[in-house]
């Protein structure tokens, strides 16, 4: 009979803690890898499993495979701490790792709150990023610093049922959260010998705003749907700033966190 793992990593976000490991108590493991929080995040996760590791963060690619070398079992589900599994999703994982045909790693959509409403637009849903179910030896995630990539070897399929995701308490929480993806993006794209243009201060958040606002109907959404437009264009900005400054320095080593 099919067993899941479930990892969730974690680094000072106590304020999810509990609600994300409830959504996924029923798991047959629940593993948490946490890189040292210092606000209660490994008490709280405690409290729900014995399988709570620390490794230090050197970017999400390895920190997730790092996670899944922890897990025991051949299914594995990824749930990050802003985010919550439904019973229905609960049903859903558990009757395709019970099926003989399954894929080999399925996308998971996810609904997206933000600013009191469900944002159901400016390419915020269905969200898919990247598979959240799959068998342990078949994918492999690549080691980079953020919004890391990965490798299936096999076949995928998507789920029907969506995880709800809670990204941004409010607009100071969203500032926090990008102050710090910004310098991980600048110092990714460092890393990857990108040089920096100064268009790229213009054109480039332009043209998040327009594809995020206009092209994926972000106006829908109404004024929740237009700030976050902006803000993902104000986040585009900073890292190409960021990629300037690491750029005229000289420096290679952009991470302030």
């Amino acid at each position: 009979m099919s067993k899941l793992s479930v990892y969730v990593i974690a680094y000072n976000d106590a304020p999810n803690m509990r609600a994300c490991l409830e959504s996924v108590a029923w798991a047959d493991e629940l593993i948490v890898v946490d890189s040292y929080s210092t606000d209660g995040t490994e008490k709280i996760s405690r409290e729900f499993t014995d399988k709570v590791f620390q490794h230090e963060f050197h970017g999400f690619g390895r920190l997730r495979n790092e996670a899944v070398a922890h897990a025991s079992h051949e299914w594995v589900f990824s749930l990050d701490t802003d985010e919550r599994a439904t019973p229905a999703l609960r049903q859903e994982l558990n009757r395709v790792i019970h099926t003989r045909e399954a894929a080999d790693a399925y996308f998971v959509p996810r609904k997206n709150y933000f600013l009191g409403r469900w944002i159901r637009h400016c390419g915020w849903y269905p969200d898919y990023r990247q598979p959240q179910l799959f068998r342990k030896a078949r994918l492999r995630y690549r080691d980079e610093l953020v919004h890391e990539s990965y490798d299936v070897e096999g076949s995928i399929g998507y789920l029907k049922e969506p995880a709800l995701q809670y990204p941004f308490r409010d607009i100071d929480h969203y500032l926090a959260k990008m102050d710090r993806y910004s310098d991980l993006m600048a110092t990714r794209m460092v890393e990857q010998g990108k040089r920096f243009h100064p268009h790229q201060l213009v054109t480039h958040p332009m043209f998040t705003f327009m594809k995020m606002y206009v092209a994926r109907a972000g106006f829908r959404d109404g004024i929740p749907g237009l700030i976050l437009s902006g803000l993902y264009a104000y986040y585009t900005f900073i890292k190409y700033a960021k990629l300037w400054e690491a750029s005229a320095s000289g420096d290679r080593n952009v991470i302030h966190v």
